[in-house]
Parts: C-alpha cells; sequence; structure tokens
C-alpha cells in the first residue's frame, strides 16, 4: 500500500526582482496570490500536509493562503534567513512531524505547473528505488539553470550554474526544481548538508547525487513552459495570459462560446452553463456562475455574480455580489452593486443602478435610474430618472413597491416611503409619505406663463455684457 503524500510549497523570499514592497509570492495571478497556485496543485493531489515555509512577510503570506483554503490541510514553517532551497525545506521538518512517506516539494513563484505532471512524477518515484524523483526540462539556450547529470540514462545528479564546469555549461537538460522526496530520507540528509557552492547556500540539488547512490533517480520531462518560474511583473503577466489561456480552452471545449478568447480574462473559480456567448474584453472574477444560453456583451464585468439560464447582459455593464435570475436582459452601461437580486424576466437598462435591490419577475427599470435599498414587486414600470432616495445623511432606509405599480418619470421616492400595489406615481413627483394600493398620486408646482419677460429682462441689463 503506497504511503500518503505530504507536501512542502517553498513561499519565503522577497522577490527582489519583482521591484516591489509586497512579497513576490502575494502578487495575483488571475485573483488568487502567485503561492496559490501551487498550493492549490499540492491540495487537489490530496497532500496531507501541504506546508507552506514563509519568510518574508510570513505573516501577511500565510494570511492570504489561510483566507483561499480555509479548513484544509495546510500548515505553516518559518525560514528566518533565506539561505538556500535546502534550509527551506529543513524550516520544515517541524510541520512535517509524523510524516513517513513521499514529500512533494514545489516553489511558491512556479503557477504553470499541472496537475498531470506531478501526478506523473509521483508514480515515477513509486516505481523507482531511489528515495527521490524530479522534473526536468530541455531547453535550447539553458544559461543561468542547474544542469541534470547522467552517465548514459542514469542521472547522477544536478549541478547548479555557477558552479558548473565549461563541459557542464553544454548540457541542455535542466533541473525544474520540483521533487519527491522520501521523509527519512530528508531529515537524515538535510543535517548533514555544508554549503560547499559559490553562493554558500545549501542547495536542495545537493540531495539528487546522495539519492543517486541508493538507486536509480527517476526523472520526468515537462514543457519549459510548465516549469517556469515568475522573477518580475513581466513573468507574471506572461504567466498569467498561459493560465488564462488554459482556463479558456477549457470552458470552450465544455460548449461555451467564446469570441476572442485572447481579451477575455474567466478567473479559475467561475462556472459557465453550454450554449453561453462570452463577447470580447468580458472579465469574470471571483465566484461567477453563469448559467446556460446566456449572452455576455463586449466589456462587461462580472464579479461573484449568478446569471441565470437565458439572460442577456448587453455591453459594458458591471454587476458585483448580485443575483441576474433567468431570460433577464440587463444594460447596456448598466451597473449592479452588492446586493441586487433580479428576478425572472427583469428589464434592466441602460444606465441604470442597483444596490441592495430586490426587482421582482417582469419589472421594468430602463433608463438612468437609482434604485438603492428598495424592494420591488413583479411587473412594475420604474420610469426614466427615477430616484430612490435611501440616505438622509446619517442613515439608509427602504423603499417598497408593490406589485404592478407604474413610476413616472423623473420621480423622486424619499424612503423610507411604501407605494401599494396597482398605484401610480405621475413624473416628476417627489414623494415623501406613503401611497395606498390603486392610488394615483402627483405632486407639481403650479405652471406660471409671463409673457414678453425675456424682452423686458434683456431690455434691462447693464450694456457690455
Amino acid at each position: 500500500m503506497n504511503e500518503p503524500l505530504a507536501a512542502v510549497v517553498l513561499c519565503a523570499g522577497k522577490g527582489t526582482r519583482m521591484k516591489s514592497s509586497t512579497a513576490k509570492v502575494l502578487h495575483p495571478v488571475l485573483g488568487q496570490p502567485l503561492a496559490a497556485w501551487p498550493v492549490g496543485r499540492a491540495l487537489a493531489l490530496g497532500c496531507n500536509p501541504v506546508v507552506a515555509v514563509v519568510g518574508h512577510q510570513g505573516d501577511q503570506v500565510r494570511a492570504a493562503l489561510e483566507a483561499r483554503f480555509p479548513g484544509q490541510a495546510l500548515r505553516f514553517a518559518t525560514q528566518g534567513e533565506q539561505r538556500g532551497t535546502a534550509d527551506a525545506v529543513r524550516a520544515a521538518l517541524g510541520a512535517l512531524d509524523g510524516v513517513s512517506g513521499p514529500v512533494l516539494v514545489l516553489y511558491g513563484d512556479t503557477p504553470l505547473l499541472r496537475g498531470a505532471t506531478l501526478e506523473e512524477l509521483v508514480d515515477t518515484y513509486r516505481r523507482n528505488d531511489a528515495p527521490l524523483a524530479l522534473v526536468s526540462t530541455k531547453v535550447h539556450d539553458p544559461a543561468g539553470y542547474g544542469r541534470v547529470l547522467r552517465v548514459g540514462e542514469r542521472l547522477t545528479g544536478i549541478v547548479e550554474e555557477k558552479d558548473c564546469t565549461a563541459d557542464q555549461r553544454s548540457i541542455r537538460e535542466i533541473n525544474a526544481g520540483v521533487y519527491v522526496i522520501d521523509a527519512g530520507f530528508l531529515r537524515e540528509r538535510l543535517t548533514a548538508l555544508r554549503p560547499a557552492n559559490a553562493q554558500g547556500e545549501y542547495y536542495l540539488t545537493d540531495l539528487v547525487a546522495l539519492a543517486a547512490q541508493k538507486g536509480d533517480v527517476g526523472s520526468v520531462s515537462a514543457e519549459f513552459e510548465d516549469t517556469a518560474g515568475v522573477n518580475d511583473r513581466a513573468d507574471l503577466a506572461a504567466c498569467g495570459r498561459v493560465l488564462q489561456g488554459r482556463i479558456n480552452l477549457e470552458h470552450m471545449r465544455a460548449g461555451v462560446t467564446i469570441q476572442d478568447p485572447a481579451s477575455v480574462t474567466i478567473e479559475p473559480s467561475v462556472t459557465i452553463g453550454v450554449d453561453t456567448t462570452i463577447e470580447p474584453n468580458v472579465s469574470l472574477r471571483g465566484k461567477t456562475r453563469i448559467g446556460s444560453g446566456v449572452t455576455l456583451g463586449q466589456g462587461s464585468v462580472l464579479v461573484s455574480t449568478e446569471v441565470g439560464d437565458g439572460t442577456t447582459v448587453l455591453p459594458y455593464s458591471v454587476a458585483a455580489d448580485s443575483v441576474i435570475g433567468p431570460r433577464c436582459l440587463v444594460g447596456p452601461f448598466a451597473r449592479m452593486r452588492p446586493g441586487t437580486e433580479l428576478a425572472e424576466a427583469v428589464e434592466l437598462g441602460n444606465f441604470a443602478e442597483t444596490k441592495k435591490s430586490r426587482l421582482g419577475p417582469g419589472t421594468k427599470a430602463h433608463h438612468h435610474c437609482y434604485l438603492g435599498d428598495t424592494v420591488i414587486g413583479a411587473k412594475v414600470n420604474v420610469g426614466a430618472g427615477t430616484i430612490t432616495c435611501n440616505y438622509d445623511g446619517f442613515a439608509k432606509h427602504q423603499t417598497e413597491i408593490g406589485d404592478g405599480a407604474f413610476i413616472g418619470s423623473d420621480s423622486q421616492l424619499v424612503a423610507p416611503v411604501k407605494v401599494g400595489e396597482g398605484s401610480y406615481v405621475g413624473a416628476g413627483t417627489t414623494l415623501t409619505e406613503d401611497v395606498p394600493p390603486d392610488t394615483l398620486v402627483f405632486s407639481r408646482a403650479p405652471r406660471i406663463v409671463k409673457e414678453g419677460w425675456p424682452s423686458r429682462r434683456r431690455a434691462k441689463a447693464p450694456r457690455g455684457r
């Protein structure tokens, strides 16, 4: 029976080439910290525990990962001084108490590793008799990377770039820095390592030669793109493009039409139903859930928003923490702020804004309105320019509008106020009191007509102005 798998993810470095006051592993890629990608891969592989070794801004890194993976098998260790990869793994040994099987070693700045590669690595480790297996890749220009040393096909060690001989520099197979290592071997050998290298650091690569003395070290070949790490912001952007391409391809193969995949952002936590069409420059973030047969218009941005089947979101509409029901028509240029709930077949038109409001089935609010802290019934018509005045300078208040009511254009409903079922509010009304059901209410200043007044006013005006 195979022993359980644990993991160590190295997240302690500062990342000076990022030129940032924020630790490198905290920089976001598609809505989650850089370090969350390898940690998530390890958890998805079933590793228990997953130990994140933190150092620079360790409290912030820990908080970010705990928020991303609440209640999961995540532990932390601290590397007080960054003295190499072996020293970082040695810092994790205390958090690996009780672990006797294989340990997967990953880096917090390598978000592109595929789960299939890690599964193959674990299988390779289990099939071989050495206490270590690794991932390697072949490149045209190996400058800057540790070289994989072999005698024939047998892997014998790793040599770092700065310690290479002239002949070793020509080797094109490089070390990806991803390992599976026996826990007992780790504990035994890490304490014996010495910094006998140009950098004066403790190299995890030194374990490879020691493992080769005990058996055949297994290796898995991966594409260079998959093993690439992030050193600066250009690398960060490049990794984001690769990850986005993978996510978008997965959705398209699952039945989603994405008209211009290169311009569309879809974060990994988003779900999308079949036969949905996504136009260019759409951004779907957070825990957004899109139903089937939905159309998302160009430039729309949805954050942690649910969209029901058959709904159309017209271009440049924005929603956050909202629920849009089935068969709705939204936009263009609509804004749904947190707490918005649109029931079935609601129409929310151009430059309409909602906040913490519920609109009942079949209700329409087509033009230039603001509905805040509002509960609206079914089949209500909200005229252009309507405003619910929900804030009195100290507190927010609610407006309630009953089923079938009609709110005339350019009305102001000063909350708290209720409009009864089937009632009419005439255009231009400022409503400050409740309206009973089946009632017409309107307020308008009397019309005043003064013929010739403009001419008389101009005649009295001082000359030269």
